[in-house]
């Protein structure tokens, strides 16, 4: 079965779940790069990953798992649709080739508010790299954002208005691929430098190809982008420390 409880057991697998990407020549690199690093700092017995789009499949990484203990971390930016019902549809059928096997599944990686404070690192040594003075620099974080889940769009909000609160940005707003603001609307009254981030946690269609050329779109030498989730170095401490609570047999409960 699935459960959203701790882990007292020292010996367990985690499993990275991803959205991944089905295209020609996706490799996930983002994804793979983060297993390695979990991996590198023995934070667990196994470290594997797994996709819903792509491979290998959130199944077929579970089922190749040795252990009896699987703690899974998803690497989303809210608890949409994919973390809300299918991970979870795909996780228990998994458990069902072994009911002996205990999968536990964490909160997703946007919830975290570990999360903020290394996308503000980023901010910040953007905004000094270009030489801009934070209160005359305005942030654009950009989202997938849905017009049949609000998840993302909620889960965005709150990102930017934790980044707001504990910095002094000039404007700290949100921008949508799938429902309004567009990026284009969302920096239409900001006049100074403005610094975008993607708001992805994979370098696949959204946050290599679609955030860049928005960004592009734009025509303004005054923006600068800032990466993705996925090219964040703090991401794997993020993780790492999640995955600590949860052996210590702290309770994850959903927010």
């Amino acid at each position: 079965m699935t459960s959203r409880h701790g882990t007292n057991r020292s010996t367990f697998a985690l499993l990275l779940a991803a959205h991944g990407e089905r295209k020609d020549g996706a490799i996930n690199i983002g994804v793979a790069r983060l297993a390695a690093v979990l991996r590198s700092r023995a934070i667990a017995h196994e470290v594997g990953i797994g996709f819903i789009k792509g491979a290998p499949s959130i199944a077929e990484t579970a089922r190749a798992l040795r252990a009896d203990e699987i703690v899974v971390y998803p690497l989303f930016l809210s608890d949409g649709y994919f973390t809300r019902m299918r991970l979870p549809e795909m996780l228990n059928a998994a458990s069902q080739v072994d009911r002996r096997r205990t999968i536990h599944l964490l909160p997703p990686l946007g919830l975290d508010p570990a999360l903020v404070l290394v996308l503000i690192d980023r901010l910040m040594e953007t905004a000094q790299a270009r030489g801009l003075a934070a209160a005359r620099t305005g942030v654009i974080l950009l989202a997938h954002g849905s017009s049949k889940d609000p998840a993302s769009r909620i889960a965005a909000a709150r990102i930017a208005a934790e980044v707001g609160r504990r910095t002094s940005f000039r404007a700290v707003r949100t921008a949508l691929l799938e429902e309004p603001p567009s990026l284009r609307e969302a920096a239409s009254d900001l006049s100074g430098p403005i610094i975008i981030f993607g708001l992805f946690a994979g370098e696949g269609m959204h946050g290599g190809g679609d955030a860049p050329q928005l960004v592009e779109d734009l025509r303004r030498s005054d923006t600068v982008f800032a990466g993705t989730i996925a090219q964040l170095d703090g991401i794997a401490d993020v993780v790492a420390t999640a995955v600590a609570r949860a052996i210590e047999g702290e309770k994850r409960g959903p927010s």
